[in-house]
């Protein structure tokens, strides 16, 4: 007897189909299933969706933020200022050089206003200030020698001494003698302040679009000498008076010289490359940043001291000096068109017009009257088998239709009546559904189950019925390979 030949096993027969399967399955082409439906309503909602969302990218994305622009934020910016003018306190000029701190002219500087002055400080032993913590005494038990408070001017003699003006008593500290609350003297300077004139000369760059401008005319005459700024007329003049700053920063001068406070100015470079560089030009605000509305932070003062030697002594004169400090802040957008975010944006209106759809959609299959109807016309039902098969191969073979079904139904499609029996070319749709007629190709493809109840019709080549189901359970109706159910 022959030797008989070993079969191949039954796993590898099961990849080599799941293999072709998904061979074959990637070159087909899907399409989704288009159900139109006459409702007004419905119509003239999904109209009116798709033209806002239109609108909105037409006017907002397009026209008001620019969106098929490549843009770049944050400029680099140089700023250098110069303060001009003099005034005058009870007794003395001031120019420049000593209202103006720091003198070197950047982004941010001091105009002094008004100032206290402690004159003729030494080294030395002197009562505390009362307003420190803890310094009011009535005997020297009261006062610990060495403490030192670090909101003091300077570590405890031990003693309890008589205060300036001899109405109570405060500990003896070692520092700088007399203390400013004793000896303070003060100055205003802001009489003439607001006519100081200021010069705030800007450049900035764009690196990625190699774009650079500044804020002063390109004139060869003495232009800055005798113009002032103007957002009409001398845009580029940008010589400012600090009493024009601080009335667009809406504050009033004579409040602001005696607390002092910071006022900010923004120049915004907003620049649309697309256009002439004419066309990019500064823009400038004015407001107040420090809060003066809160008692405990309110004001801007600071402390600065002058030294020099009197009688071999080293001595100095301590000013608290109040001032408005000037705070420039340049920022801006430069865009220029580009290919790529136009692309982006074009395909993300596109899309998202589809939201009316989505919308209407949801309206059709929830609210309307026949909503089930419409479901049963816009969805496909793939029936799958009572006791599917445990090998996990021949179901994934099943799900990508390159294998026949094995019998079965779907009991929610069960006919409730045997089917009638019909003429040839003719095809009943369910109940209240128009005849048809129909032409069947001469082998059915068993892709997927149909989508209704219905009976084919015999081949008229043929001209015989077709023969019914042998088993009970197995339905009587064949596939639909040409969707004819679903006229």
């Amino acid at each position: 007897m022959a030797t008989a030949q070993p079969k191949a096993p039954a796993g590898a027969a099961a990849a080599r189909r799941l293999a072709r399967g998904c061979w074959s399955a990637f070159w087909d082409y899907e399409t989704p299933k288009v159900v139109v439906v006459r409702n007004r309503r419905l119509g003239v909602l999904y109209r009116a969706v798709q033209l806002l969302i239109l609108l909105y990218f037409v006017w907002y994305v397009f026209i008001v933020q620019k969106s098929y622009q490549d843009s770049e934020t944050g400029p680099e910016s140089s700023v250098i200022t110069k303060v001009k003018g003099i005034t005058t306190s009870e007794h003395k000029v001031w120019d420049v050089e000593e209202y103006v701190k720091p003198p070197e002219g950047g982004s941010v500087f001091s105009v002094i206003t008004r100032i206290e002055v402690t004159p003729f400080q030494t080294q030395g032993t002197c009562p505390e200030s009362a307003r420190v913590h803890k310094a009011t005494c009535h005997s020297d038990d009261d006062c610990a020698a060495g403490e030192l408070d670090m909101l003091g001017n300077g570590p405890r003699t031990g003693r309890c001494v008589p205060y300036y003006d001899g109405s109570f008593k405060t500990c003896e500290i070692s520092g700088w003698c007399p203390v400013e609350d004793g000896a303070a003297v003060s100055q205003f300077l802001g009489k003439m302040a607001p006519n100081f004139t200021i010069l705030i000369k800007n450049s900035i760059h764009y690196p990625k679009f190699h774009f650079s401008k500044g804020n002063i005319a390109n004139r060869k005459d003495q232009y800055l000498k005798h113009c002032t700024f103007d957002e009409v007329s001398d845009l580029y003049c940008p010589i400012f008076k600090l009493g024009f700053i601080v009335e667009q920063a809406r504050e009033n001068f004579t409040e602001l010289a005696h607390k002092g406070g910071v006022i900010g100015v923004i120049i915004n470079w907003d620049c649309d490359l697309d256009l002439s560089s004419a066309e990019c030009n500064p823009k400038y605000s004015f407001r107040r940043l420090d809060p003066k509305h809160v008692p405990a932070s309110s004001g801007y003062n600071f402390r600065f001291a002058k030294y020099y030697n009197l009688n071999s002594t080293t001595t100095r004169t301590l000013i608290k000096a109040y001032g408005i400090r000037i705070d420039v802040i340049v920022h801006g957008q430069a865009g220029k068109f580009s290919l790529i975010p136009t692309i982006i944006n074009l395909a993300t209106a596109l899309t998202s017009i589809g939201v009316g759809s989505f919308l209407c959609d949801w309206i059709l299959l929830t609210f309307m009257n026949k909503n089930k109807v419409y479901s049963h016309k816009k969805f496909d039902k793939v029936c799958t088998p009572r006791h599917p098969s445990g090998s996990w191969p021949v179901t994934l073979a099943l799900v990508l239709g390159q294998a026949p079904p094995p019998p079965g139904h779907c009991p929610e499609d069960r006919p409730s009546s045997p089917p009638s029996t019909l003429g040839p070319g003719e095809l009943t749709l369910g109940q209240g559904a128009e005849l048809v007629p129909a032409v069947l190709p001469p082998q059915p493809c068993p892709l997927s189950a149909p989508s209704e109840r219905m009976v084919d019709a015999p081949d008229q080549s043929v001209g015989q019925k077709l023969p019914t189901s042998k088993s009970p359970q197995q339905d009587s109706t064949p596939t639909d390979p040409k969707g004819l159910a679903q006229l």
